[in-house]
């Protein structure tokens, strides 16, 4: 019996987080009265949806928000990527590092960083006299600002493929006659055609995903998203939970769809370049180009990182809004009041920090549990348990959000986590579940699947060698997962907005409740600790793997 125990663990906690959560949120878009507790009017919500004109709108909107934004990070990261991969790039290492500064900064963050920059009276207007205030509220700045948060996914996923692939048989063809322009073209842009479509795939993903940024310029340009459609038929009145049901499905396809197809164009179509010995790359030069790829590259720092966090850290030091930009408003008000003990701002951060510790800790667990059972034990049926622990990856926060709300919500469960804290956790630990399995699986690839049989040859017990022998080989590697994971559900926005019962905020609810109440510098001030916070962790877990590595 003790030889299933680790199997029925890992599948009753995949269960609890993914499965049911999706298997609630499908029951309840084909039976409308579902929550009432009866079956009756199957499919009839899809009737009524497919009647509603503003279904056909929210749709709409987001699929061009979603191409709109692969198409502008493709614009800027894909020619940026080239430079990177294929040329001698001074500081290449520290553009790297500043253009993976978007990831650090929540895409809410930066979207209310750009508000309080290009709004009216903004700090643009206060130090140019350049009104953009239309721009940002509108179709054309929604897609601008959540492009500079996302376009390094395509960045670094050509860099990454041109540095690896395009350099030898480029040259091979320069050899035989080709031009410089005509051994791109023909050569180094096929090899690399992989990492370009699944990194405008993931781009596309993550875009019709967000929620943050759509809500706070999208709604006041009146732009329809399907996350603040879901969001608005679950907050206000009356609830409509078959609306909501039928739209979280329709969203999820659409991300599955485009991970799916993003993992089998990156999978199917990997281009290997061998030879019977290794080949040092070698990048070109610049030559008289070198100035102008210079400023292109510091131009997109300034508009991708330096601004917006230049924006919050204005705001967060400034005594008044109104005040400007003056020496005279420079203040540290809104720091102190976030750590003054009869404040929220110091419950927000406590809570989210301790919410964050223990996804990080059930991930961690979950996710080990499950990249061993499939890498190293490859029981039978660890396809289902590969398949939940890594779909969360595609699934947007609002729909895992609408499918807890629905699990947990019953009269018949005798113990509920809804309406206390553990479904937050339920949620974070379901997002961010990929995050230890992808980083413990690539660990247990390369240890093998030789040293536990050995030690269970030699007297020690499946549990035993797991504990002394596998676990400590795989911790560095481990631990970084669970950092990230940390890092990243001390910030989460939609799930927490949806889910968070009363008298419970986290630090992502004290900004955004804090924009809404009008203290915008008491927001901005919580955001610099969340982007500080985040910085150091996923910079350490970023150390940790490098030294594992060597």
């Amino acid at each position: 019996m003790r030889r299933f125990a680790l199997p029925l663990l890992t599948l009753t906690a995949l269960t609890i987080l993914v499965a049911l959560p999706l298997l609630f949120m499908t029951l309840q878009g084909i039976f409308p009265q579902l929550a009432a507790g009866s079956m009756a009017g199957a499919f009839s919500g899809v009737t009524r949806l497919a009647g509603d004109p503003q279904v056909s709108r929210l749709l709409a909107g987001t699929l061009v928000t979603g191409f709109g934004v692969a198409a502008a990070g493709a614009a800027i990261g894909i020619p940026l990527g080239t430079l990177r991969g294929l040329y001698h790039l001074p500081l290449a290492r520290c553009w790297d590092a500043v253009l993976l500064a978007p990831f650090l900064i929540p895409p809410y963050i930066a979207g209310l960083s750009w508000e309080v920059a290009l709004q009216r009276h903004g700090y643009l207007e206060q130090l140019t006299g350049i009104r953009l205030n239309d721009l940002l509220f509108s179709r054309t700045g929604m897609i601008i600002v959540m492009t500079l948060n996302i376009f390094p996914v395509i960045y670094f996923a050509v860099s990454r493929s041109m540095s690896a692939a395009g350099h030898r048989l480029a040259e091979v063809a320069r050899v035989h006659g080709a031009g410089p322009w005509r051994a791109f073209v023909l050569v180094t842009l096929p090899l690399s055609l992989p990492a370009i479509a699944a990194g405008l795939l993931l781009a596309f993903t993550l875009s019709i995903e967000e929620y943050g940024v759509p809500a706070a310029l999208g709604m006041r340009a009146g732009i329809p998203v399907l996350t603040v459609g879901i969001e608005q038929r679950l907050s206000d009145w009356p609830i409509d939970l078959p609306s909501a049901s039928l739209l979280s499905l329709m969203l999820a396809a659409i991300a599955l769809t485009a991970y799916f197809i993003a993992r089998a164009v990156s999978g199917d179509r990997d281009v290997q370049v061998t030879g019977g010995k290794p080949a040092a790359v070698i990048p070109r030069s610049l030559g008289y180009w070198r100035l102008p790829v210079l400023l292109l590259f510091a131009l997109t720092a300034l508009l991708a990182v330096a601004a917006p966090i230049a924006a919050m850290l204005a705001t967060a030091f400034s005594g008044t809004l109104s005040g400007g930009l003056h020496w005279h408003n420079l203040s540290a008000r809104h720091f102190i009041a976030l750590f003054d003990r009869h404040g929220e701002a110091l419950d927000a951060l406590g809570t989210s920090v301790g919410l964050a510790a223990a996804t990080a800790l059930l991930t961690g667990l979950v996710g080990f549990l499950s990249a061993w059972l499939t890498v190293i034990k490859r029981m039978r049926g660890g396809m289902v348990i590969d398949v939940l622990s890594l779909l969360p990856a595609a699934l947007p926060g609002v729909v895992v959000a609408v499918g807890l709300i629905l699990t947990w919500n019953r009269r018949f469960w005798p113990v509920t986590p809804y309406d206390s804290w553990v479904i937050l956790l339920f949620a974070y630990s379901c997002l961010l579940l990929p995050y230890p399995v992808r980083y413990a699986g690539a660990a247990l690839r390369q240890l093998g699947a030789n040293l536990e049989p050995a030690a269970r040859v030699h007297g020690a017990t499946e549990w035993r060698a797991l504990r002394y022998i596998v676990l400590p080989l795989i911790y560095p590697a481990l631990l970084a997962a669970m950092m990230m994971v940390f890092a990243v559900a001390s910030r989460e926005l939609v799930a927490s907005l949806l889910l968070s019962p009363a008298g419970v905020q986290t630090v992502s609810l004290f900004i955004w409740r804090q924009f809404e109440q009008g203290s915008v510098g008491d927001g901005m001030a919580m955001a610099s600790v969340a982007v500080l916070l985040s910085l150091v962790i996923i910079l350490a877990a970023m150390a940790l793997l490098q030294r594992r590595q060597r």
